[in-house]
């Protein structure tokens, strides 16, 4: 009886350890290291950018904005304005269009990035400010600087 208690106990106990997510960080975390997969590309794609890095960061930061999770249902702190700034970079859309698989550019179902990314971009700029209203002293002058080219 003794055991059965203590085996009770134990599952309690280790049943209540993992933390519940706030936010939905990309899918699941690897379980080699306990990062997400935003973790992951991200670091991959600051730390040796190619082509692909950057298709595959604009997929995942797409995924995660139209499909927010967590215990929340929001979109992680950030998130909204790391995808805005890359996509309203001049050459992402030229690298989308020339690099992205077809199972990346059917995530967006067009074939003309460039107005669609400067469209998206602000409007990602903009859900930032208005999820995390503290962030528009950062972004408001930001976009004011990238809307000037």
């Amino acid at each position: 009886m003794k055991r059965l208690v203590y085996l009770c106990a134990a599952m309690i106990l280790l049943a209540s350890c993992a933390a519940p997510r706030m936010y939905y960080w990309g899918s699941s975390p690897n379980s080699d290291n306990g990062t997400s997969k935003y973790e992951q590309l991200a670091y991959k794609n600051y730390d040796d950018q190619t082509p692909e890095s950057i298709c595959d960061l604009v997929c995942l930061y797409e995924d995660m904005v139209s499909n927010p999770g967590g215990t929340r249902g929001v979109i992680p702190p950030g998130i909204c304005a790391e995808y805005g700034f890359l996509l309203l970079q001049e050459s992402t859309a030229a690298t989308f269009e020339k690099y992205a698989t077809k199972r990346q550019k059917r995530m967006f179902g067009k074939t003309e990035y460039a107005d669609f990314f400067a469209e998206r971009g602000m409007a990602m700029m903009q859900k930032e400010m208005e999820l995390y209203p503290e962030s528009q002293k950062f972004i408001a002058p930001l976009l004011k600087r990238l809307t000037k080219k």
